[in-house]
C-alpha cells in the first residue's frame, strides 16, 4: 500500500513514481528516517542510503528505555497512517511496544539493508559546481549524494545539570536516555533531578523499588490526568478485522487533539482558564497537603511550558519512601547531595531526569552550504526554515522536524508525514527537470517566518516563563503556532516557483526552476 497521509488521498501528486537514480543520504533512522526511506521506496527510489550513529533502528524509543518509558500521544495516532497497528496493548503506547513496533516496520519494508548502522556524521559540505554534498563520518570516510535529509530529531543528545561536584559522583550516576538496565535500584537511596517528561514516568517506577526516593523539582509542571487504559484482546482483535474501525479511532483521535490545541496554543483567558482548571481539580483530587499542593502547583500561564498528562506522578512524591525538594540540588560530594539549605541528602544513585540539548540555533552537524555559508551562522539568532522543510542557501538538503514543526498538542508524526511528502515532491521536481540543485528562495523563507513569529506573539509559550521552547532572545524556533491541519495545508502543493536552481548542463547559469 502507497506510503500516504492523513489528507494525502486527495493529493493528485502523493504518489507519483520518481524516475531518478540520484543518490539520496538520509541521516537518522527513527520514525522521520525510516517514513522517509519508506516515502521513496513506494515511489520506485531505491538509491538511498540512512546514515545511523547507534547500532539498532528507533531513534528515542531505542536510546530512552527508562523504566516507564511511554508515549504521551494515544498509540493508534503515534504510528505511521500507512502502517497502522491494530495490536496495541494500552491506549498510549510504552517504550518496548513502541521499539518493537519501529523494528517491524523497518524489516517490513526492507529497509535494514539501506542502513549503515554505527556511522556519525561529523560535517557536511556542498559542492555547488557538482551539485553534491560531501559528508565526512566520525571515522574519516566520505559519504557523496546528491541530495541531503537531516532526519535526527530535535531532542537526541542527553542534556545534563549544571551542578557543582557532579562530576565527583562516587555512586551510580545515569541519565534517563543513557539507562543502566543492570544497575538494580531495589532498596538504593536514589536522586531524582528533574521534574518533567521524563521525571514524571521514571519517579513512580523509582519510588516503587527504591529504599529512599529524593526527587529535586526545580520548577512544576502543569500535569493533566492520563487517559489510559488496557486494550483488551477483543477491541485488538475487531481492529485486526475491520481496517475501517481501526481507521476510524485514528481520525477520532487525531480531531479531538486538534480540538483541543487552542486550550494548549493560544495565550487568551478564555482557553487558559480551562485548561488550568482541569489541572488544579487534578491536583485537588490527588494532593491533600495544602503546601504540597501550592509546591506542585506552577505560577506561569499553563502551556508556556509543555503539558504533561500522568496519573501517579503525584501518588510517587507523597509515598512513606518519597521526599520532594521544591529546588534543585546546591552541589553534590562524592556520596551525597547538598540542598539549597544546608542539608546532607546520602545517596546511592543519582538519576538525571533533565532532558536534551536543544538545537535551538545549531546544526544538526556543521554544514556548509553555497559559497561556504555556514548553517550555524545562518542560525545565529534562531534556526529558521521555509516550512520547517528547507533552508535558504542549502540546496538539496530537507529537514524532517526542522525549526517551528514540533507539535503541542498531536503526534509529531502528523507533521513528519507531510513533510515526507513535501520532500519526494522536491526530488521528484529535480528529477523530472535534471536540476543540479534547487534552494528556497530568501524572500520567500523571509516571508514564512516573519509570518510564524508574528503568530507567535500571541501564543502560550511566550507568556513569560522561562522555557527551552526558546532561545535566549525570547525567540521559539521549536513549535509551530497552529493546527496541525492547517500546517498540512501549507505543505500540500510543491511550488517550484519558490525555488531557485541550477541544471544539470556544464557551463548553464542558474535559474528559476520551470513549472
Amino acid at each position: 500500500m502507497a506510503a500516504i497521509s492523513l489528507l494525502s488521498q486527495f493529493n493528485p501528486l502523493a504518489n507519483r513514481t520518481i524516475d531518478t537514480d540520484m543518490d539520496i543520504a538520509i541521516v537518522g533512522a527513527g520514525f522521520s528516517g525510516l517514513g522517509m526511506a519508506i516515502q521513496l521506496k513506494e515511489a520506485g527510489v531505491e538509491n538511498f542510503t540512512l546514515i545511523e550513529r547507534g547500532d539498532e533502528v528507533g531513534g528515542t524509543w531505542r536510546d530512552n528505555h527508562y523504566p516507564g518509558a511511554a508515549c504521551d500521544v494515544a498509540s493508534h495516532l503515534y504510528s505511521f497512517s500507512f502502517e497502522q497497528n491494530p495490536n496495541w496493548s494500552r491506549a498510549f503506547g510504552q517504550q518496548p511496544e513502541i521499539f518493537d513496533y519501529i523494528k517491524r516496520v523497518a524489516a517490513k519494508y526492507d529497509l535494514y539493508r539501506h542502513i549503515r548502522f554505527n556511522t556519525a556524521i561529523r560535517e557536511a559540505r556542498f559542492d555547488e559546481d557538482a551539485g553534491i554534498w560531501h559528508a565526512t563520518t566520525d571515522g574519516g570516510e566520505e559519504i557523496t549524494a546528491r541530495v541531503m535529509i537531516s532526519a535526527v530529531g530535535a531532542l537526541s543528545d542527553p542534556a545534563y545539570p549544571k551542578i557543582e561536584g557532579l562530576e565527583h559522583f562516587r555512586g551510580k550516576l545515569m541519565h534517563t536516555a543513557q539507562w543502566d538496565d543492570d544497575y538494580d535500584l531495589t532498596g538504593k537511596r536514589v536522586a531524582v533531578i528533574g521534574s518533567g517528561a521524563s521525571a514524571i514516568q521514571v519517579v513512580p517506577e523509582i519510588q516503587k523499588q527504591a529504599g529512599q526516593m529524593t526527587v529535586f523539582q526545580r520548577t512544576p509542571s502543569w500535569i493533566m490526568p492520563k487517559p489510559d487504559r488496557p486494550i483488551p484482546e477483543k477491541e485488538q482483535s475487531e481492529y485486526r478485522e475491520s481496517p475501517f474501525k481501526l481507521s476510524k479511532r485514528r481520525y477520532r483521535i487525531y480531531w479531538m487533539s486538534e480540538l483541543f490545541a487552542p486550550f494548549i496554543i493560544s495565550d487568551r483567558p478564555f482557553f487558559k482558564k480551562r485548561a488550568a482548571q482541569i489541572a488544579k481539580s487534578h491536583i485537588r483530587k490527588q494532593v491533600a497537603d495544602p503546601a504540597l499542593r501550592e509546591t506542585v502547583t506552577p505560577d506561569y500561564a499553563i502551556g508556556c511550558k509543555r503539558i504533561l498528562i500522568s496519573n501517579d506522578w503525584y501518588p510517587a512524591i507523597q509515598a512513606d519512601n518519597a521526599e520532594l525538594i521544591a529546588d534543585g540540588p546546591a552541589r553534590i560530594t562524592e556520596h551525597s547531595i547538598i540542598t539549597k539549605d544546608g542539608r546532607e541528602i546520602e545517596v546511592d544513585a543519582i538519576v538525571c531526569a533533565t532532558g536534551f540539548k536543544v538545537p535551538s540555533r545549531a546544526a544538526p552537524f556543521p554544514v556548509k552550504g553555497l559559497g561556504g555559508n555556514d548553517l550555524n551562522a545562518a542560525w545565529a539568532d534562531g534556526a529558521e526554515a521555509y516550512k520547517g522543510v528547507t533552508v535558504s542557501g542549502f540546496p538539496n538538503l530537507f529537514f524532517l522536524m526542522g525549526p517551528n514543526t514540533g507539535p503541542s498538542h498531536t503526534s509529531v508524526l502528523a507533521f513528519t508525514e507531510m513533510q515526507m511528502e513535501y520532500i519526494a515532491k522536491a526530488i521528484g521536481h529535480m528529477a523530472r527537470h535534471d536540476l543540479k540543485w534547487m534552494t528556497v528562495k530568501k524572500s520567500v523563507q523571509d516571508r514564512f517566518n516573519r509570518g510564524i513569529q508574528k503568530r507567535m506573539k500571541h501564543t502560550s509559550w511566550t507568556s513569560g516563563c522561562n522555557s527551552w521552547y526558546l532561545t535566549d532572545s525570547g525567540k521559539n524556533t521549536t513549535l509551530y503556532p497552529g493546527f496541525n491541519w492547517e500546517y498540512r495545508m501549507r505543505l500540500w502543493l510543491f511550488r517550484p516557483s519558490e525555488y531557485e536552481s541550477a541544471p544539470m548542463r556544464r557551463g548553464a547559469e542558474s535559474s528559476r526552476a520551470a513549472a
